[in-house]
Parts: structure tokens; sequence; C-alpha cells
């Protein structure tokens, strides 16, 4: 239990149900959703779709979609690809001979088809009790009537001025004579919500076919983009076999390339060659920030190698979470001295997402997560629908040799991963920690923040953290002085992050004793909620 002394928030401790969400407009259209009869997959796509009104920098209908689900429990963990493509047209030698040897965040080039709208109609569809004309209800209510803006995504907006005010559509929705909206602000989109309306009468067909298409497709060509109505028109997202490693007795579950979620559990993998005892007895010591980062680089270092679409490309996932290639990279670190590895090159740092977690009375988990990438996405916008584009093709290389290479038809490497623990044959956790490529450090650390800490839900999501990004050690204000100067002294170079890492969400399955216990990230804005 916390110290009631300091600040901090509790855990939700819950009988029938629970929803935890970056925001709290979105959990409780969650919780409204459960108790006027629908299930945990009707309750996270409303949740979701609020998201992409009232967080638009972290999230949207131009963007992509990742799903893990277990229905009832049960550890069949049923998992869903939604993420979109490359242009037909984007074939890499289109950016060899123009010399583009990068796909800039804030190009056209890195607009890819967006994935979301197609997986919440199938999911609704497939698993859900509501049609998808319920579920929008919230989010067009708040597209339409307004809402006020919340701290965390003030901040957010504030900085993403520039990028805004350099597209006329996005600048006249997102901006109020060049300024982002302050705290407590009320913004209406109505673009937005015409959108959404289509979608509520025409699903899936309403945005991929038609008028939204053609507007997306027309705004990316007015810039320079290779984009054409009927790669909108083609797209469909994928149910997929989940990938999973054991640790502590449990099992993580992730979806599989071309997200990073193996990077995840390849660390876990690196982690258990050593053993809990080598992290220590204290969650912000030295000895446990520096082992998990050590596992970081090397398991980063395996994902920019490897993980790519795998309709395109053979990504080895078998060979990658093998016990010999697990101890053949712990092999490699000591707990005395740093990894030099710089030419991992360098992370973003600013994109995130959000991530969100609801699981209802029959006991059906959802883990879901929802993103345009970089704040804002590619900060463009298509004028007629509203719809601001992802940026995921920044993803990409230019690299022809490489499998992640840009090619037509093609998905990148993604980031955003949901994931899920299973023991004994059922679900006992659906968690996330967003924070674009942070995610798999994030999952990693608040997961043994529970198995070898002992903490609840909220006092993993609440513990001070730590990221290695080209060559620096970015660690929160929450890591102790007397941590940093030993971690100092192994030759990290320690520097602090302007922002916080990430954010996070999680709910517990107690099946002994018929409770549900939910968490929600300090760093955002949001809250669990359960009854």
């Amino acid at each position: 239990m916390r110290d009631l002394h300091l600040a901090g928030r509790s855990p939700i401790y819950a009988a029938d149900a629970a929803a935890a969400t970056s925001h709290p407009l979105a959990t409780l259209a969650a919780i409204e959703c459960l108790k006027a009869g629908g299930n945990a997959i009707d309750a996270a796509i409303t949740a979701s779709a609020v998201l992409a009104v009232v967080e638009p920098a972290m999230t949207g209908i131009g963007g992509d979609c990742f799903v893990l689900l277990s229905k009832g429990g049960r550890d069949d963990i049923i998992a869903y690809n939604g993420n979109g493509a490359a242009p037909l047209k984007a074939q890499a030698t289109y950016f060899q001979e123009r010399g583009i040897a990068e796909i800039a965040p804030d190009s056209v080039h890195a607009v890819t088809v967006p994935g979301a709208i197609e997986a919440w109609c199938r999911l609704s569809a497939d698993h859900g009790i509501f049609g998808i004309d319920r579920l929008l209800r919230p989010a067009i209510h708040y597209a339409e009537q307004g809402y006020a803006v919340a701290p965390r995504i003030a901040h957010d907006w504030a900085q993403e001025e520039e990028k805004l005010g350099r597209n006329p559509a996005a600048s006249a929705s997102y901006l109020r004579n060049g300024k982002a909206p302050g705290i407590g602000d009320t913004v209406k989109l109505p673009l937005l919500a015409k959108t959404l309306r289509e979608i509520a009468t025409r699903g899936a067909e309403g945005f991929y076919r038609g008028w939204v298409a053609e507007d997306i497709a027309d705004a990316c060509r007015a810039l320079g983009g290779l984009h054409d109505a009927e790669d909108l028109a083609r797209h469909k997202g994928d149910y997929v076999t989940p990938v999973a490693t054991e640790y502590a007795g449990v099992k993580l579950w992730e979806c599989p390339p071309p997200g990073q979620g193996l990077t995840a559990l390849l660390m876990l993998n690196i982690l258990k060659a050593f053993g809990p005892e080598k992290a220590g007895g204290d969650p912000l010591g030295a000895d446990r920030f520096h082992l998990q980062l050590e596992a970081a680089k090397l398991a980063y270092r395996e994902r920019n190698a490897h993980i790519a679409d795998p309709a395109f490309a053979s990504v080895p996932v078998s060979g990658l979470l093998s016990t010999g290639h697990a101890a053949a990279l712990a092999g490699l670190i000591r707990m005395d001295r740093a990894l030099d590895l710089a030419q991992l090159g360098s992370f973003p740092k600013h994109p995130d997402t959000i991530y969100l977690t609801v699981v209802d009375r029959d006991r059906n988990a959802v883990s879901f997560i929802n993103s345009i990438y970089y704040g804002f996405g590619s900060g463009i916008m298509a004028p007629r629908s509203g719809v601001l584009l992802q940026n995921r093709g920044a993803c990409f290389t230019v690299d022809p040799k490489h499998p992640n290479c840009i090619g037509p038809g093609k998905r990148s490497m993604h980031t955003i991963i949901p994931a899920m623990v299973t023991e004994n044959g059922r679900a006992i956790m659906s968690y996330g920690v967003m924070g674009g490529d942070y995610q798999p450090v994030g999952q990693v650390h608040a997961l043994t923040n529970m198995l070898e800490f002992g903490m609840d839900p909220q006092a993993a999501l609440d513990c001070p953290r730590a990221f290695y990004d080209d060559g620096k050690l970015w660690v929160e204000r929450g890591v102790p002085a007397a941590t940093v100067a030993q971690l100092q002294a192994r030759g990290h170079d320690v520097t602090p992050t302007p922002d916080p890492l990430g954010g996070g969400q999680a709910i517990q399955i107690d099946w002994q004793r018929g409770v549900l216990i939910a968490g929600s990230d300090p760093r955002k804005d949001g809250c669990a909620l359960g009854y």
C-alpha cells in the first residue's frame, strides 16, 4: 500500500468492470458504454474514438491501431494488426533517384494509409455488441459540442504550433491566431464530426471509399505525395498470431512484427538469463536501471536490424526469441561498465500515442493502442474531412538492402504495442506503456515493477523511468541522485529528460478474489474507473 502521507493515487478496485485511459472523458465514455450493456471491445472503441477528438496530438482517425483481446479471460489471445501501408506508387527507387536519404517525419511521403477505422469497424462487427454508429456517439458529441483542453494535452499541443501552422487546414482547425489552445479552453472540431458521422452511417466504407478517401488522397497529392484513393480502398487489417515469452512464471503476449513487441520479449529473455537477484532489491537502484537499459540496447539493436513487414521480409522471430540467442546477448553485458552501442542511432524522443484497456464483467480483456505517431502526426490535414494524417512512414528506411525499406503496399516497422499477461491458462493483466520507441522498455519496467518488486498496477506506472537513446541515458527527475552518480561511474552519459517518458494504463485481474485492480499513469491527464 502507498504511503498515504505522500502525494499520489491509489489503484482502482472494482468487482464488475474497469477501464483505464489517458483522458477522463474517454474513461467515462467507456464506463457508460459498459453500463449500457456493451462489452469490453465496445467500450475500448468508444474510448479510442473519444481520444481521437480530445487528445488530437497523440491519436486520431488518420492513424493506426493494434489490439490484443482475451475473451472470457482465456489465454488464447486474439491479436489484430490495424496498421496501414505505403502507397502503391512508393517505390524505393523514387526516393533514391531524388537523393532522399531518409523519410522526414513532416514529409508527405511519411503519410501511410490510416488503419484505425477499419480496425474499429472490424473488431466491432466480430466481437462487439453495439454497432459502430452507437460507439461513435460520444466522440461525435465532443467534436460538435466541444470539450475543455486538459493540462498535459495543452502542453503537447503548444509544442506543435509551428508544425500545425505550416498546413492551412490544420492551422484553421487546431490553432487560434497561430496559437494552440490553453488549459481549459473549449475546442470544437466540426469537420472531424462530419467524418465521424459518415463512418457511423456507412462504417469503414464511409472512410476508405468516397469523399473522405478522395479528400485524403487529394491532400497528399497536392503536396507531392504518391497517394491515390485506391490506396485507401484496398486497405484491410489482419488477425495475426501473437508472440510471447515466459518470465517469472507468467507469459507476456505481444502483436508480431511489424510491431516492435518482439523487443520487449527479447529484453525479458535477456534479463531472465541474469535472474532477478542481479537487479538488486531497489527498484530505483543503479543495478536495476543498468541491467534493464543494457538489455534494452541489445534488444533495440536486433529490432533495428530485423523487424519489418513479414509479408515482404523474413523476420526470424523464433531465432530472436530463442534461449541461446538471449544467452549470447546477455553474455555481452557487464555490471560494472556500460556497453558502447552508439551505432544504434537516434530514436525520436517526442512521438507518443494513447493506450487504453478495458475489462468487462465477463472478463473479456482488451489491450488497445491507437496512434498518429509524432505530435499531430505529419501535421497534414485533409481539408474537407478534418482527418489529420499520421507520419508512420518515417519509420521506413530507403536502403533497398534493409528489410524495412519502403515499398509499394508495405507496412513499416511499428512502435505501438499493446500487451497482455497470462498465467495458468488465464489472462491476469491487460496493460501498455505509451511513448514511441520507449514502449518496450516501459512495458518491461512496469511488469518487473510488479513481478519483482511487488508493486500494484498504479505504483508500477508511477515508478520513475529511464531510457537509452543516441548514446545518452535519459532519466526522469524521480531517479535518485545517488543512482545517477553510480550510473555515471559505469560510463552512462546520464541526462535529465525534458518531458516525462511515455504514459500507461493497466488492469489486473484477481481471479481468486473476483476483483479488478486498475491504474492510470500520472504523466498523462487520464484515470482509471471501475464499478
